[in-house]
């Protein structure tokens, strides 16, 4: 009997002792951990840039070595992210991040070929379909940081119209391309004005226009000056975008129209305000997974709670007010008392939006597969972290129809 005991014993103590080595090698110690980044542009971009800041910030936050941390710049959407992704994995990172969404068709086969090591991208749309244990898409909520930097416009057209003779209440917007997420981005935008100008005068923000144009590139600074001048050109009162270089507010500097950026400020005259997503959460959060050895979300979503979103600080330009305005509304986003894409906010083709398929699932066709319009709300980011609104609503032009 005693030696029964014993043996039971010994094979308890054996199970647990495997269970513990099974844990432990599946994390990977602090000091040991090495992610790489391959970025599309450098520093040059706002958009790259706001990554690498956030790079080097979540390592220095997790007190990580400058060798631990290793960064590819100017890595075009083809082969070349192949080629630096297989690069970054002989020279041992167990992390692997990609920061364009045209990165993730070259990413994913040395995700496939590499298991033990975690892939992860941002603005992609595959990993929810692909079921690749180690690949993983993220994006954040920024639409909610285009309708507060939205409010920001809205009350500084209501502010540089209140004693106008001729009022005019048209913005610009100048896109990279005619994506979802660009479509997500001025829609998010153009609502969080006309949002501001309901807040002043009721119904005044049917008033409000917006007039897009697309340069076909994420960072051109001729091109983008162009687009801005065009817009400049057609009345456009106030200019916002999404693309990267500084060609859209060095041409309102140039003419003296207001300015909301992204992704940074800059120290232009006509600056009112930006939003970005703050990546050092989610840097955070996969570099200490890895390490704990646990599972990285295959699709992870961002938002203002969890400090991804931001609106960063005002312009001297900025209307009186407008700090109260955003802060009041973040908070009711935050509990969800007020929704970006609240379906009784906009319409299209003169009626509401009680319906909608979107393209969830992408394929190459962009087959609508997925209901996406639930409770009056149009359900952003809900069903994957990449926005699929592409809904083209009332009172926004595109000069533009397809890049």
């Amino acid at each position: 009997m005693k030696k029964i005991i014993s043996i039971i014993l010994v094979l308890a103590v054996l199970a647990t002792l495997t269970a513990v080595f099974a844990g432990c090698s599946n994390g990977v110690a602090k000091d040991e951990i090495k992610v790489g980044f391959i970025f599309l542009h450098d520093s040059e971009s706002s958009y790259d840039k706001n990554f690498i800041d956030a790079a080097k910030e979540a390592a220095n936050e997790l007190g990580l070595r400058d060798d631990q941390i290793i960064m590819k710049t100017g890595i075009p959407e083809g082969e070349e992210c192949t080629a630096a992704a297989e690069d970054l994995v002989d020279q041992g990172c167990n992390i692997i991040f990609a920061d364009s969404f045209g990165h993730e068709a070259y990413l994913l086969p040395v995700a496939r070929n590499n298991p033990d090591v975690q892939f992860c991208h941002a603005t992609g749309t595959m990993a929810h379909t692909e079921g690749l244990d180690n690949f993983h898409n993220a994006f954040a909520s920024i639409y909610e940081g285009r309708f507060l930097a939205g409010i920001a416009a809205g009350l500084k057209l209501y502010e540089m119209n209140k004693s106008a003779t001729t009022k005019n209440y048209k913005m610009g917007y100048v896109g990279a391309f005619t994506f979802a997420e660009v479509i997500s981005g001025y829609t998010s935008f153009y609502l969080g004005a006309k949002y501001a100008l309901n807040q002043k005068e009721a119904n005044l923000g049917d008033q409000l226009t917006m007039e897009v144009t697309f340069t076909g590139s994420w960072y051109d600074l001729d091109g983008e000056k162009a687009a801005a001048e065009r817009l400049i050109a057609n009345g456009c009162a106030l200019i916002s975008g999404h693309a990267d270089s500084d060609g859209v507010p060095n041409a309102c500097e140039e003419n003296n129209i207001p300015n909301v950026f992204y992704n940074g400020t800059h120290n232009k005259s006509v600056y009112l305000c930006a939003s970005r997503i703050n990546w050092t959460p989610y840097f955070k959060y996969i570099i200490t997974q890895v390490i704990k050895g646990k599972e990285i979300a295959t699709d992870y979503t961002g938002t203002l709670a969890t400090g991804s979103v931001e609106v960063l600080a005002l312009g001297n330009i900025a209307a009186e007010g407008t700090q109260k305005m955003i802060d009041d509304t973040k908070k009711l986003l935050i509990k969800e008392k007020l929704n970006v894409f609240d379906t009784d906010t906009f319409t299209v083709g003169g009626k509401k939006l009680d319906a909608y398929k979107a393209d969830v699932d992408s394929d190459a066709a962009y087959t609508a597969d997925t209901e996406v319009v639930a409770g009056g709300i149009f359900q952003e980011s809900k069903f994957r972290s990449a926005p699929y609104f592409d809904v083209r609503i009332d009172g926004i032009t595109l000069l533009d129809e397809a890049y």
